[in-house]
């Protein structure tokens, strides 16, 4: 092969390559006999998705290539043709082979695009739980116990539902826990409350349904969830005893999602009277509650709240998962669906994925029928009651006057700060400039808000995944901020 004779990072489009230029393909070439053309297929693809083979680069002849690279012609001319015939490169009679136009250079690395806050020096956001308490140990024995015992049959498609032993585990758990009536025929094993939202979607356009409401403030994650079933969310504001069902009629709406148990991200739990209201408005309408029940399991300084579904299965959806008591990453959670809306929810879960895989399905009935998810459930609560306490310490000592509230049960909390520290647009960039990561309570408020009655800074406090000392450490570094 004739070397052009210019630096390759210059040359025009139609110039051949320089013969220097093929030591990219050396290593190919220098495998076994038996696997030396896949070996050179693969490394001509390869330099022609990283662009090190430019589009429109003319390749010399399969006889020049050969000779250079030491191999048969045979071999040059049989990866040509494969290559042309995948789209990576285009030839001609009588007018050479080159690289085609249809590549483009692949990315140089994975993104990883998980929510970080990098650079932090205390996060108080919300929604995460300590997974440093993950039962590594506990799961890794439930694991080896479900691979040597799993039928292989069950390796196969599942039902869409779930596995019947999670399904019959899971109704169990959730009676006895969540006094919910759970029907393990009504039970559809998701990833996450994420999906349950989307399916619950879906099954709502289905029958007619185009609109749900949403509380105000609320999780900002529905509106895009509803969204992507095609379902347009109403905000609905909350008063003292839960959702306003008076603005919820006035809404128009047949749905809506609530958190009766532990409202977020206000922390109040619903009312008896308003519960008992709000099923009355579904009744009347011949409508549903979607109960999202995210962190139901953690209660401190009152008894358990039961789930709105044990009132009405026919007219509640029941929504859970263990991203708040296992680790989020394990996208499992579970949907008790009204006999009304089953066919819909299980149809599209079948479309949507065809099913939850089963081995992890197993290996989480395992855990909950021996008692481990019991224990990680007491686990957690101790932990999580512990740095409650250390947060509202903390701030009593270093923010005093600060309110408190919704600290009853769940994984954050909020914190009104006295007037002197000045307004939100003022106390917010201090804390950021500090390494301070928090969200003011107002980030929660969807579109068409209410106008806060409450003046002043209240934040959403987060505390789970943070350990006592730097939950302590984090409120005197808010403080110092705040003070300016």
């Amino acid at each position: 092969m004739t070397s052009s004779g210019t630096n390759p990072e210059r040359r025009p489009p139609d110039a051949p390559v320089g013969s220097a230029a093929w030591e990219l393909l050396l290593p190919a070439v220098s495998a076994p006999a038996r696997t030396r053309g896949r070996s050179l297929q693969a490394a001509l693809r390869e330099a022609v998705r990283s662009g090190r083979l430019a589009p429109g680069t003319r390749l010399p002849s399969s006889r020049d290539l050969a000779a250079d690279l030491g191999v048969s012609r045979g071999l040059v001319t049989e990866a040509y043709e494969q290559l042309t015939a995948e789209g990576y490169l285009r030839s001609g009679r009588g007018a050479g082979t080159w690289v085609g136009g249809a590549v483009r250079a692949a990315r140089p690395r994975a993104r990883d695009l998980a929510p970080r806050t990098p650079g932090t020096r205390a996060d108080f956001v919300a929604g995460t739980p300590d997974l440093s308490l993950f039962p590594r140990a506990a799961w890794a024995t439930a694991h080896r116990g479900v691979l040597a015992e799993l039928p292989h049959q069950d390796l196969g498609y599942p039902d869409p539902r779930g596995l019947p032993r999670l399904r019959a585990a899971l109704a169990e758990l959730l009676t006895r826990r969540r006094g919910v009536v759970a029907d393990p025929e009504r039970i559809v094993v998701v990833s996450g409350v994420a999906q349950a939202t989307t399916l619950l979607g879906f099954a709502l356009h289905a029958r007619g349904l185009p609109t749900v409401g949403v509380e105000n403030p609320g999780s900002p994650q529905h509106v895009a969830l509803y969204a992507a079933a095609g379902v347009t969310t109403v905000p609905v504001p909350l008063d003292e005893d839960g959702i306003s069902v008076r603005r919820l009629r006035e809404a128009g709406v047949r749905a809506v999602v609530a958190t009766p148990s532990h409202q977020f991200p206000t922390g109040i739990a619903y009312s008896a009277r308003r519960r008992a209201q709000l099923l009355d408005w579904a009744r009347s309408v011949d409508g549903f509650v979607l109960e999202d029940d995210y962190d139901g399991d953690f209660r401190y300084d009152r008894a358990p709240v039961g789930a709105l579904q044990g009132l009405d299965p026919d007219r509640v959806a029941y929504a859970g998962s263990v991203s708040k008591s296992l680790a989020p990453g394990l996208r499992l959670g579970w949907l008790l669906v009204p006999q009304t809306l089953a066919d819909e929810v299980i149809e599209r879960k079948r479309t949507m994925d065809l099913g939850h895989p089963t081995i992890d399905q197993a290996l989480f009935a395992r855990f909950v029928e021996r008692g481990d998810y019991d224990r990680q459930l007491r686990r957690c609560q101790r932990a999580y009651r512990e740095r409650r306490d250390a947060l509202v310490s903390a701030l009593d000592e270093h923010l005093p006057g600060t309110e408190v509230s919704g600290i009853a049960a769940g994984l954050h909390a909020i914190a009104a700060l006295p007037r002197r520290y000045g307004p939100q647009e003022e106390v917010l960039p201090r804390l950021a400039a500090a390494g301070v990561t928090v969200r003011p309570l107002t980030d929660y408020a969807h579109a068409r808000a209410e106008p806060d009655e409450k003046p002043g800074v209240r934040l959403v406090l987060g505390y789970a995944h943070l350990s006592p000392t730097r939950i302590r450490e984090g409120v005197r570094l808010m403080a110092e901020a705040a003070r300016g």
